[in-house]
C-alpha cells in the first residue's frame, strides 16, 4: 500500500489517496456476507470481545484464500487491506493481533466448530442450490512437529490427541491429528471435525454413519434420501449394519475373498457393458484415452445381498 503523492494535474483530487490491490478478495468476501458467515459466528460463539468472533473468522477465511497457511500475524496481512471493504467495518489492523485472534480461536473452540462448519454447509446448500442427495465422506492426516504437552495431559474429551497414527502424508516419524469431512457437489463441505491422531477410518465411518441421518435432515432429506459415498474402510459388518435404509457407493475391500471371486467370474463371463471414454481431456494418438467397461453382479456380505460391479 503506498499513498498517492505526485499525481498529474488533473488527478489532483486523488491526493493522499490510498491505493489497494485486493485480487479476488472482494468477491470472497461477498460470498462471506451472502452466507452470513459474520452473523452466524456471532450467533453460535459468544463473546464480549471488540472485535466479535464473527469478523475475525471472516478475517481469517480471507487470509487463508491468499496462499498464507499459518493463522498469525494476522494484523500484518490487514494493514494492506481496506478492513472497511473486505470485513464490513471500519476497525484497526491492530486489533487483530495474535492474541485476540487466538482468543477467538478459543471461543470457536467452546461453542464447537463443527456446529459452526455444519451451519454454514445448510445456508450454502439453500442460497445456491446445492445438490445434497450424494455425500462424500472421508479423512486425511495433518503432521505436526512440537511436544503438543498441554493436549496430552488434558485427555478431554473434546480435544482431539496429537500422537502418532497411519500417515496419510507419509510421514510416521512425526506426530499428527485427523480431520474427517462430510462433503456435496464434488467437494463442497456440510460438515467436518478434527479427530484423534490415531483415529481409524471403519470406527471414524461407523461414527458418522451414527449420526448422519440427523445431519441430513437438516437439508431435508430423510432416510434413504441420499447415497453414501466412501472409500474401503466403510465396508464392514458394523458400519454395514448402521448404514439401514441408506444407499452408498464403496469399494468392496480386496481382503474379502468374495472381491477375487467376483472379479474372476465377471473375466469368465465375459458379458462386458461397454462404458466407453470416461475422461474429459481427450487422448493424443500416442497415448489414448483409456476405454472402459462394467459387468454387475451380486455378492453376499455378511448375509446380505449388494450390488457389485467390476470396472
Amino acid at each position: 500500500m503506498d499513498t498517492l503523492t505526485k499525481i498529474p494535474t488533473e488527478l489532483e483530487i486523488l491526493a493522499g489517496a490510498q491505493p489497494y490491490t485486493h485480487g479476488f478478495l472482494p468477491l470472497a468476501a461477498a460470498y462471506c456476507r451472502q452466507l452470513g458467515v459474520v452473523e452466524l459466528v456471532n450467533r453460535l460463539v459468544p463473546s464480549k470481545m471488540k472485535i466479535s468472533p464473527g469478523v475475525m473468522v471472516q478475517a481469517m477465511v480471507l487470509d487463508t484464500l491468499t496462499g498464507r497457511s499459518p493463522l498469525y500475524r494476522l494484523e500484518e496481512f490487514l494493514a494492506e487491506q481496506d478492513i472497511e471493504l473486505l470485513l464490513g467495518s471500519a476497525v484497526n489492523a491492530t486489533d487483530f493481533n495474535d492474541t485476540n485472534v487466538g482468543r477467538s480461536l478459543d471461543a470457536v473452540f467452546d461453542a464447537g466448530a463443527s456446529k459452526i462448519l455444519t451451519e454454514i454447509g445448510v445456508n450454502a446448500a439453500k442460497i445456491f442450490g446445492l445438490d445434497p442427495s450424494v455425500i462424500s465422506y472421508d479423512t486425511t492426516s495433518t503432521s505436526v512437529w512440537g511436544d503438543y504437552r498441554i493436549c496430552e495431559d488434558q485427555k478431554s474429551p473434546n480435544v482431539p490427541e496429537i500422537t502418532y497414527g497411519h500417515s496419510k502424508d507419509k510421514r510416521p516419524d512425526l506426530k499428527q491429528f485427523m480431520t474427517e469431512l462430510l462433503c456435496i457437489e464434488r467437494g463442497i463441505p456440510i460438515f467436518g471435525k478434527t479427530l484423534d491422531g490415531n483415529s481409524s477410518d471403519k470406527t471414524s465411518n461407523n461414527k458418522m454413519l451414527s449420526r448422519i441421518s440427523s445431519i441430513m435432515a437438516k437439508h431435508g432429506l430423510g432416510s434413504g434420501a441420499f447415497v453414501y459415498v466412501a472409500d474401503s474402510a466403510m465396508v464392514t459388518e458394523d458400519n454395514l449394519g448402521e448404514l439401514k435404509d441408506n444407499r452408498f457407493v464403496s469399494r468392496l475391500p480386496a481382503n474379502y475373498a468374495t472381491c477375487n471371486k467376483t472379479i474372476i467370474n465377471a473375466v469368465e463371463d465375459d458379458n462386458w457393458t461397454e462404458l466407453g471414454i470416461l475422461a474429459e481431456i481427450p487422448g493424443s494418438t500416442n497415448r489414448p484415452a483409456a476405454e472402459y467397461k462394467a459387468c454387475e453382479k451380486t455378492v453376499e456380505l455378511h448375509g446380505e445381498s449388494y450390488r457389485a460391479v467390476v470396472i
